[in-house]
């Protein structure tokens, strides 16, 4: 897709509230582009009394409407058409996706608005296949389960991939058949809106699918704390999801899905087929989105005998990449979200660095002229477990290295003493691949290659402080359902 003008894109500074935009909120935020730092829009907040006003107006729509009661396929069908009216909207949705996130407007279109929609649909097939089941009995009782929905269920998006992260919760949430109030990140808040709006438009009762606007201490806490959300999903940091499982427990117990943060190993072995493509996996993994993923791979723990030649590669990958705005299509590097956050990273390299790490590349912010904030790829080595970088999630283009001799050190520096989200391991011997797989502590491995593809089938989700439960996956539509146990008598 091509490049657009950022001051050409207007958008709906508002809340969608029962199939419309609403207006009001206790105060603004100023929302910023991280491409050029420039204040494009000031975001409502939505206090507790508007947060009560959507979630009443989501339970009304619940109850209310046909759409937990109809037929499944008819909610499929809906959920269909939502998701073509979101890939046939790429003109609109994309450049409003990138315009104040750290998503490339090439990302955008190519990735993200096809992923997002391609998620709505997958659940939508997920709505008729679990209803529930017959159990074994005495042969005048009839005992069974059913599975029904929650209710209305609060959803709380992180910043990085704001329309697709979207579309993991309100995909299995609303084929299951509950509602749902969803809060986007106040620093990327708008293109959820399109995507409220689009499901009015394919046939989702107004009300089902509802956004409010706002911060987490103010809009955050009392969506979670409403007595009448009966669960909340969450994508994150760790320390907010503490947060959140403490304002659930706090106000009333409810279910949640904590999708946190991460301290990912890419673990790679001289005997790797192509070290070419090895390395430029590797690089994708803690470059993709600057290194604002969850799931990125920030430690790699090379074999010795290769490290030097494989750190080299990585330095001459990092050097490729074009730093630049995300409405220019050129962009091979994105910017970070905010220059506090950007501030954040360079501290941990810089202390990390005063600890006795050796910066071999990047390690300093990129001046592009514009106000923006760009970091430059950065390899670590000369690192240890006790160190800042290892210790901490960076959430930025920043991955340190360790070196190993054999399987049994390998599989013991991947280990990690907090976080558990994913890892990588790189090796020609399937039989070494599947006894790491097997020995890492983590939700997710990839084998020769690093990253999640459209086969939503698979789940994602911690082990750790790295979350609680998961996301894709036909246990991400389980996880939207509770259970009744029925038994009737017919003896007499």
């Amino acid at each position: 897709m091509q490049g657009f003008d950022p001051d050409r894109i207007s958008v709906r500074s508002a809340h969608f509230i029962g199939g419309r935009y609403v207006e009001g909120g206790s105060n603004t935020i100023d929302v910023k582009r991280p491409s050029d730092g420039v204040n494009y829009a000031g975001l409502p907040v939505a206090d507790a009394d508007l947060v009560d006003q959507a979630v009443q107006d989501s339970r009304n729509a619940f109850k209310n409407s046909d759409w937990a009661r109809c037929a499944p396929r008819e909610r499929a069908r809906i959920l269909r058409r939502w998701a073509d009216l979101i890939e046939a909207d790429v003109k609109t949705l994309a450049p409003l996706e990138a315009l104040g996130s750290t998503r490339p407007i090439r990302d955008a279109a190519g990735w993200d608005l096809p992923f997002t929609a391609e998620g709505i649909r997958f659940y939508a097939e997920w709505a008729d296949k679990i209803g529930g089941e017959v159990a074994s009995t005495r042969a005048d009782h009839l005992g069974m389960t059913i599975a029904e929905p929650y209710g209305v269920i609060g959803a709380v998006v992180p910043w990085n991939f704001p329309l697709v992260t979207t579309s993991w919760k309100v995909g299995p949430a609303l084929a299951a058949g509950n509602a749902m109030v969803l809060k986007p990140s106040e620093m990327t808040p708008f293109s959820v809106l399109r995507m409220a709006e689009l499901a009015v438009e394919a046939g989702v009762p107004k009300g089902i699918f509802n956004v409010v606007q706002g911060d987490g201490r103010t809009t955050g806490d009392a969506l979670c704390r409403h007595p009448g959300i009966a669960k909340v999903t969450f994508t994150g940091s760790t320390r907010t999801g503490a947060a959140i499982m403490a304002a659930c427990a706090e106000s009333g117990t409810k279910a949640v899905t904590l999708e946190l943060g991460g301290k990912s190993p890419q673990v790679v072995f001289a005997d790797v087929h192509d070290l070419e493509k090895t390395a430029r996996t590797v690089a994708r993994a803690i470059t993709t989105n600057a290194g604002q993923v969850c799931v990125a791979g920030s430690r790699l723990i090379v074999q010795k005998s290769i490290a030097d030649q494989f750190v080299e590669r990585l330095s001459a990958i990092f050097a490729e990449l074009k730093p630049g705005s995300t409405w220019e299509p050129e962009t091979t590097l994105c910017p970070i979200i905010s220059s506090r956050e950007m501030e954040r990273i360079d501290g941990i390299v810089q202390r990390t660095a005063a600890q006795g790490g050796r910066i071999v590349t990047g390690g300093q912010g990129i001046s592009m002229g514009n106000g923006g904030a760009f970091y430059q790829p950065t390899i670590l080595t000369d690192v240890d477990q006790h160190m800042e970088a290892i210790r901490n999630e960076i959430f930025g283009p920043v991955i340190s290295v360790q070196t190993f001799d054999d399987e049994a050190q390998a599989l013991a520096l991947a280990d990690h003493p907090d976080y558990g989200l994913a890892a990588g391991v790189h090796t020609a011997d399937i039989g070494r691949a599947l006894r790491l797989a097997r020995g890492i502590e983590a939700g997710t491995v990839w084998i020769n290659r690093y990253g999640r593809t459209a086969d939503f089938v698979i789940p994602t989700g911690g082990y750790k402080r790295s979350g609680i439960g998961k996301d894709l996956g036909r246990q991400a539509y389980e996880a939207n359902l509770r259970t009744k146990s029925v038994l009737v008598d017919f003896s007499e």
